[in-house]
């Protein structure tokens, strides 16, 4: 059997983040974010790298076919030959195919998707719940993770303070966008029963049970 590949997918404040960065280090695959793909990119000046930056500089979105093939050069990466869990693409079902393509190529799997699922209230309440330390950037929560002194972040004595797009208003325009343009992808992937949902709710350990559970039948 060649090597999975596995899209995670989930709303903002659904904890996908935390949840591919845990699943990552007890599977022992490679966790690729788009984001931090292209950062490591370019930080490493390859020469795929260098052409993501100029769009990058000129404030442009890196052509959907650049970001495959910077994926394709991440995944010959001796981490990334048991498995791979993409977070941050793709976001449409035309990525999708760009995608499948690319794994025909490699001679891998055809992806399987992942959807961990929160109803819409509980992620506004998990997202306006949010504070952020100005100084390191640490995250709190008013509710699951308060910082002992109001204000105030235990790591460095900074201020906190709630982000703009952490705002209740903000957070339900962000998961009405988030549905809008994820909703093909999810059809996408259900139509071709490569599609898990996965309960969101719980203790990041009992999420991560469920996401392993999920993986191991894709």
């Amino acid at each position: 059997m060649s090597a999975q590949t596995v899209v995670l997918l989930g709303p903002p404040g659904a904890g996908k983040g935390t949840q591919a960065a845990a699943l990552a280090r007890a599977t022992g695959w490679a966790h690729i974010s788009t984001g931090d793909m292209l950062r490591a990119a370019v930080a490493a000046g390859s020469a795929l790298g260098q052409a993501a930056k100029g769009y990058m500089d000129r404030g442009d979105y890196v052509p959907d076919q650049l970001i495959v093939e910077l994926i394709a050069e991440r995944m010959a990466a001796p981490d990334a030959q048991g498995g791979v869990l993409l977070d941050g693409f793709p976001r449409t079902p035309a990525q999708a195919d760009m995608l499948d393509e690319l794994l025909i190529r490699l001679g891998r799997e055809p992806a399987a998707a992942v959807s961990l699922e929160v109803a819409p209230d509980q992620l506004v309440r998990r997202l306006s719940g949010r504070l952020t330390c100005q100084s390191c950037q640490e995250v709190y929560h008013l509710e699951t993770r308060a910082p002992r002194q109001a204000g105030i972040c235990d790591v460095c004595g900074g201020q906190l303070a709630q982000r703009s797009d952490d705002q209740p208003e903000t957070v339900q325009r962000r998961l009405a966008v988030y549905q809008e343009k994820t909703a093909p992808l999810i059809a996408f992937y259900r139509a071709g029963h490569r599609l898990t949902a996965v309960d969101g709710l719980g203790t990041p350990a009992e999420v991560a049970g469920r996401l392993k559970e999920a993986i191991a039948w894709s």
